[in-house]
């Protein structure tokens, strides 16, 4: 698979240790920065990392923060990227199996990086059910702006 990955600097070291992760397991890695621990602000990287789903460039991204939470509102402004905070397995598992979920965001403040690894690797791994659950992630796409 081909993953962009996106941080503000409170994000960067884990980040660093996802890319590690990803690129030992053989996926490819878009890194849309930050490249350093410099304060900036979270849209300027992350909504590129979601563009490059939404445009089919990646087939996923991951994006970090201190919570997280403005990062999955940030790439969830994109038509076709369904950005999920996960925050254990549980709900990595079930973003990919209910939502289909392309993105993911982490809070490097709410998990500890040996935690937000396997986060990673349920999301990874995790199929989509479809079924029913495919009606319904149609339905974010016709939402209208506004």
């Amino acid at each position: 698979m081909k993953i962009a990955l996106g941080t503000d600097h409170a994000g960067y070291p884990l980040k660093e240790a996802v890319k590690v992760l990803l690129t030992a397991a053989g996926h490819e890695v878009e890194d849309c920065g930050t490249h350093c621990a410099e304060s900036v602000d979270y849209p300027d990287f992350v909504v590129p990392a979601a563009r490059l789903v939404q445009t089919g460039e990646c087939d996923r991204a991951v994006v970090f923060g201190g919570s997280g939470n403005g990062e999955a509102m940030a790439a969830n402004r994109l038509r076709g990227v369904r950005c999920a905070l996960c925050w254990n397995l549980e709900t990595a598992a079930l973003a990919r199996r209910h939502n289909n979920a392309n993105c993911l965001s982490l809070g490097a403040r709410q998990v500890s990086e040996d935690e937000a690894l396997k986060i990673v690797a349920v999301w990874l791994t995790e199929d989509f059910d479809g079924g029913r659950h495919l009606r319904r992630i149609e339905k974010l796409d016709t939402i209208e702006p506004g």
